[in-house]
């Protein structure tokens, strides 16, 4: 049974950091690109960046670059959302989701982890 859980969530000031992770099993992750997206009340789900598992690589959205920093541990089937300069409007529930090379949706999706900033 494929499983992506996240944990790491919580409530901190604005300008604070936080380190999201995601426990994936079930499978090998290798040949796919492993995302956060989060989603604020009353708001769409919005993309905020991925890692591929196998390179490395890394793409985020314009609202966080610079402040936000996917990073994942192979061994462990880890992957990582550093987030710094925490704003209110960061303010979601995030989940991680998995998609395979070629695919074109995200297949595996985690249950999410709320994150709250204050002001």
């Amino acid at each position: 049974q494929v499983q992506l859980v996240e944990s790491g969530g919580g409530l901190v000031q604005a300008g604070g950091s936080l380190r999201l992770s995601c426990a994936a099993s079930g499978r090998t992750f290798r040949n796919h690109a492993m995302a956060w997206f989060r989603q604020a009340p009353g708001k769409e789900r919005e993309f905020v960046g991925f890692i591929t598992w196998s390179a490395g690589s890394t793409y985020y959205a314009d609202s966080v670059k610079g402040r936000f920093t996917i990073s994942k541990d192979n061994a462990k089937n880890m992957v990582y959302l550093q987030m710094n300069s925490l704003k209110p409007e960061d303010t979601a529930v995030y989940y991680c989701a998995a998609q395979e090379v070629g695919r074109d949706k995200y297949g595996y999706w985690g249950q999410g982890t709320q994150v709250t900033v204050s002001s």
